[in-house]
C-alpha cells in the first residue's frame, strides 16, 4: 500500500527512454564538504593524542577486561534505551497527531518538555524519589517496615533516566513524519476494507520508517554520549570512563584511545542505520497533502490512552518539576533566586538560538545531498556529520581548546567557538529530521519547477524548503533544547563572564546551593516550554 518509488541508488532520472545521472549543484557540495571537514576536527585531535600510545600498549589497553566491560555496558544500554524510547514515542506521536485524543495540543506540548530537563536534574529527581534509602517512596513505606528499596543505581537507573528524558528525540522525528504523510494513502486503504490497525501497520508505519530510523539514531547516540546520568547512577560507560581518565591522569592519550573506541562504536551504529534504512523513497507530499486529515476515533481506548499520557507526564515532567519546586520553596528568598537567573536565561537563549540557526543552515545542504543525490561522496558527507554527536561533550570541548589555544588563540573562549562546538555536537539532530521530511517529497515536484525555468537555488528556496518546513522546525527545536542544557562544552568554551542556565545548575548543585539550581532549572523549563508552544502553534496554523 505504501507509495514507494524504485531504487534511486545513482539519482537516475529517466527522460525520453534515456537515463542520466543528476549532478548535485556545486554550492551544495561545497557547503556539505566544508561542514563535514569542520566536524572532523575533534576526530583529528583524538588521532593526534592516540598516536602518543605505542601499538602494543594500545591493543593491550583495548583488550583489558575493564575496557571490554565498558564497551559491553555502553552497547547494551544504548540498545535498551532506544527500544524503550520507541515504545513511548511512537504511540505518543500517533495519539497526538492522528487520533481524537482529548486535549491533543496540550499533550503535544507536555510530552515534548522532558527534552528540556537536563539529564543530571532528571536523574537526581529519580534518585530522590526512588532511591534505596532516604527517598520519598522509601519514607512513605517506612511505617510498613520497609527499610530499604531495591537499588536504582546501575542498570535500572541509567536506562530509565536516559529513556525518560531522551525519548522526545524520537517523538519529534516521528511526529514530523506523521504530519508529512499524504492522507490519501490511508484513505485508499480504508476504502479497500482495511481496518484502523491494518492501515497503521501496512500503510502508516512503513511510511514512518525514515523518521523512526532517524529518531532512533539520535536516541542511541545521545545515550552513548550522555555524561550526567551515568555519573549519578554509578554506571560504567564510555563517557564516565573518559572523564575519569582525563581528570585522574596526566597522560590524556589513554582517554583519547577510549574516545576513539567510542568513535568506532558510533561508526558501527551509523553503518547499521544505513543498512536498515530502506533504499526506496517514500513520496507522500503532493498536491493533496495539505488538506485536513480525518482523526481516528479511539472509542473504548480513549481512557487507556489518557492514562498512558498521564503516566508519561507524571514521571517525565511532574516528578522532576516537583523536586525543582521543593528545592526552590525551601529557599528564604525564592523570588530573588528567580530574579537572579534572568540574565542567565537571556544568555542561554542567545547561545542556543545561534546554535539552532547555524546548525539548520548547515544541515540543509547535507540532507539534500544525501536524499536527492545519493552517491559515495554524499554518503560520506552525511555520515561524517554524525561523528561529533557520538562524542561526549567534554572530548569535543577539549579538542577545540587544543586547536584554539595552539592555532586560533583569537577565537578561544569566544561566542563563535562555543557555537561551533554546538554545531559539531548537535548538527545530526537537524540532518535527521530534515532528511526524513525530504524523503516524503516527490522529486517530480522539484523537477517540474526546474522544467519551468527555475534554477537549483530558486527551486530550493521556493519549493523544497516550504515542503520540508515541518522537519526544519523540528530540527531547530531539537538543537535549541539540547544546546541550552549542554554542560561540558559550555563550561570550557564560554566567553569569560558568560554564564548560562546549564552552568548555573551545575555550579549551584556542586556547591549544594539547591535553591539557585532549582531557579535555573525552572527558568530552563519555562523557556523551552514557551518555544515549543510557539513552534506547535505556527505549525498548526500552517496546516490550516
Amino acid at each position: 500500500m505504501s507509495n514507494q518509488a524504485s531504487r534511486p541508488d545513482k539519482a537516475t532520472q529517466v527522460v525520453r527512454g534515456k537515463s542520466r545521472v543528476a549532478r548535485p549543484p556545486l554550492f551544495l557540495v561545497v557547503m556539505g564538504t566544508i561542514t563535514a571537514t569542520a566536524i572532523a576536527l575533534p576526530l583529528a585531535y583524538l588521532v593526534i593524542r592516540a598516536l602518543g600510545i605505542g601499538g602494543a600498549e594500545f591493543w593491550a589497553f583495548v583488550a583489558r577486561e575493564r575496557t571490554l566491560e565498558i564497551v559491553f555496558n555502553s552497547i547494551v544500554m544504548a540498545v535498551a534505551v532506544t527500544c524503550l524510547s520507541a515504545l513511548i514515542a511512537i504511540p505518543l506521536a500517533f495519539l497526538t497527531v492522528r487520533t481524537d485524543l482529548p486535549w491533543r495540543r496540550f499533550w503535544s506540548i507536555v510530552t515534548t518538555l522532558p527534552l528540556a530537563i537536563p539529564t543530571y536534574v532528571g536523574s537526581f529527581a529519580l534518585i530522590a524519589a526512588f532511591g534505596p534509602r532516604g527517598s520519598l517512596l522509601q519514607s512513605w513505606l517506612a511505617p510498613l517496615g520497609v527499610e530499604q528499596l531495591p537499588s536504582i543505581y546501575g542498570w535500572p537507573g541509567v536506562i530509565a533516566a536516559i529513556t525518560l528524558f531522551s525519548y522526545p528525540y524520537l517523538l519529534l522525528s516521528v511526529r514530523a513524519g506523521l504530519q508529512g504523510i499524504d492522507p490519501a494513502l490511508e484513505e485508499s486503504a480504508q476504502s479497500l476494507g482495511y481496518g484502523s490497525w491494518s492501515v497503521f501497520f501496512s500503510v502508516t508505519l512503513p511510511q514512518l520508517r525514515p523518521s523512526i530510523v532517524a529518531g532512533s539514531l539520535l536516541v542511541s547516540l545521545y545515550a552513548l554520549q550522555d555524561f550526567g546520568t551515568p555519573s549519578l547512577m554509578r554506571f560504567d560507560s564510555f563517557t564516565q570512563a573518559i572523564f575519569i581518565q582525563y581528570r585522574a591522569s596526566f597522560n590524556r592519550s589513554l582517554a583519547a584511545a577510549l574516545a576513539l573506541m567510542l568513535v568506532v562504536l558510533v561508526l558501527i551504529i551509523l553503518w547499521w542505520e544505513h543498512q536498515a534504512r530502506s533504499r526506496a523513497t517514500y513520496y507522500s507530499r503532493g498536491s493533496n497533502s495539505r488538506r485536513s486529515r480525518q482523526l481516528v476515533p479511539l472509542g473504548r481506548w480513549k481512557l487507556p490512552a489518557l492514562a498512558f499520557c498521564c503516566l508519561v507526564m507524571g514521571i517525565c515532567l511532574i516528578l522532576p518539576l516537583g523536586i525543582i519546586l521543593y528545592w526552590l520553596l525551601r529557599s528564604a528568598t525564592p523570588l530573588q533566586a528567580l530574579h537572579n537567573v534572568i540574565p542567565l536565561t537571556l544568555n542561554s537563549a542567545w547561545a542556543a538560538g545561534l546554535a539552532a540557526l547555524f546548525s539548520t543552515l548547515f544541515a540543509l545542504p547535507v540532507a539534500i545531498l544525501s536524499v536527492r543525490f545519493p552517491g559515495r561522496l554524499t554518503t560520506m558527507i552525511e555520515r561524517g556529520t554524525y561523528i561529533g554527536f557520538g562524542l561526549p561533550g567534554v572530548v569535543v570541548a577539549l579538542s577545540l581548546v587544543f586547536f584554539g589555544a595552539n592555532y586560533l588563540p583569537w577565537l578561544y573562549q569566544t561566542m563563535p567557538m562555543l557555537v561551533f562546538a554546538y554545531l559539531v555536537l548537535f548538527l545530526p539532530q537537524s540532518v535527521g529530521t530534515v532528511r526524513s521530511s525530504l524523503l516524503q517529497v516527490n522529486p517530480s515536484i522539484e523537477e517540474s519547477a526546474r522544467s519551468l525555468g527555475r534554477t537549483s537555488w530558486q527551486t530550493l528556496k521556493e519549493v523544497t524548503i516550504p515542503l520540508v518546513r515541518s522537519g526544519i522546525a523540528s530540527g531547530a527545536v531539537l538543537i535549541f533544547l539540547t544546546a541550552i542544557k549542554e554542560l561540558p562544552a559550555t563550561l570550557l568554551l564560554s566567553p569569560i563572564g558568560f554564564r548560562t542556565l546549564a552552568s548555573q545548575i551545575w555550579v549551584a548543585t556542586s556547591d549544594a546551593v539547591f535553591a539557585d539550581a532549582a531557579a535555573a532549572s525552572l527558568a530552563m523549563l519555562l523557556l523551552c516550554a514557551g518555544l515549543t508552544l510557539v513552534v506547535i502553534s505556527l505549525e498548526r496554523h500552517r496546516r490550516k
